[in-house]
């Protein structure tokens, strides 16, 4: 067995003879901190070796470190340019990526046709971030007719191979019956399958279709379980619909303290209702408990995720 170091010196020698693929490596050994201190500036120096040669994977990592500011100072322009050097050799990754430049018009003229162009690339290669965004982009109507039926074909690709939000626009489309047949039994199954992946609103959703039953067996403990899981993420409406379970004692224990708690920071978040309980809430409490779910609120505010 080889030691890492050996590796290290392996790879250097052969990187600094003008090898590519292994300038490209050594620069990977950089960035992750393999067999030599982490240094995103070397990492930058290596990919940028190997990109001048024509490699298209490290022309993806210099222009993903240009996007970024890694190693080397943050530039649109040179993000592009490499990315695009990268995405014309065919690397999926790059054009995904170059598709994103097009999109936001990071480093080339916003244009919503090239960004569908390159999207498509692609997704057509199997890429699941190019297909998530490809099926936004017909979902939305940018740079493409506006069809249902191809947004749910590319969210259905993407979701298949695990992308947690095309998981979750599938769910959408299955409970609205939008470019697929109305279905709560599948617009459960994608909303379960994001939000055990701890994306928030669909362990929202998940949580609303266990509690009216839509889908799945109705159940309040499984509802309020999801929609604390969305809460402490800081998403409002799980927030709310938390509070109102303690209020009432249904799914979980009967606890006006606690429902005071979520209904504070669902109000503080702009949820009108939960500004309606709030009133209701504080009639109902004493001013100690009043200030006990008070501390809680802003204990849990400070280390709250907030929601994206």
């Amino acid at each position: 067995m080889h030691s890492l170091a050996g590796e290290f010196e392996k790879v250097f020698s052969a990187a600094n003879s003008g090898n590519a693929e292994a300038q490209y490596n050594l620069g990977v050994m950089y960035a992750m901190g393999v067999g030599v201190p982490k240094s995103d500036v070397e990492a930058a120096k290596w990919y940028r070796q190997a990109a001048d040669s024509g490699d298209a994977h490290a022309q993806l990592k210099l222009g993903a470190s240009y996007a970024a500011g890694r190693g080397v100072p943050r530039s649109d322009l040179e993000a592009a340019k490499w990315l695009r050097k990268s995405a014309d050799q065919g690397n999926a990754s790059a054009q995904h990526l170059l598709g994103l430049q097009y999109d936001e018009g990071a480093g080339v003229p916003e244009d919503d046709t090239e960004a569908v162009k390159w999207y498509r690339k692609s997704a057509e290669q199997g890429n699941a971030k190019g297909q998530y965004n490809l099926g936004i982009m017909y979902d939305e109507g940018e740079g493409v007719p506006k069809s249902d039926v191809e947004a749910a074909k590319w969210y259905r690709k993407s979701a298949e191979q695990g992308h947690t939000k095309a998981q979750y626009n599938l769910g959408l489309m299955y409970g609205a019956g939008e470019g697929v047949p109305k279905s709560h039994l599948d617009a459960a199954k994608w909303y379960r399958k994001a939000a055990e992946k701890g994306y928030a609103k669909a362990q929202y959703n998940f949580g609303v279709m266990c509690d009216t039953g839509e889908g799945v067996q109705r159940n309040h403990i499984e509802a309020a379980t999801w929609y604390r899981k969305a809460a402490e993420q800081g998403y409002a409406e799980a927030q709310y619909n938390l509070g109102v379970m303690h209020a009432m004692g249904v799914g979980i224990p009967k606890n006006d303290v606690e429902a005071y708690k979520w209904f504070l920071l669902s109000a503080a978040a702009g949820t009108e209702l939960a500004k309606v309980n709030l009133s209701v809430m504080e009639d109902r409490l004493t001013p100690e408990q009043r200030g006990e779910g008070q501390r809680k609120a802003t204990q849990l505010f400070k280390r709250l995720k907030p929601d994206r």
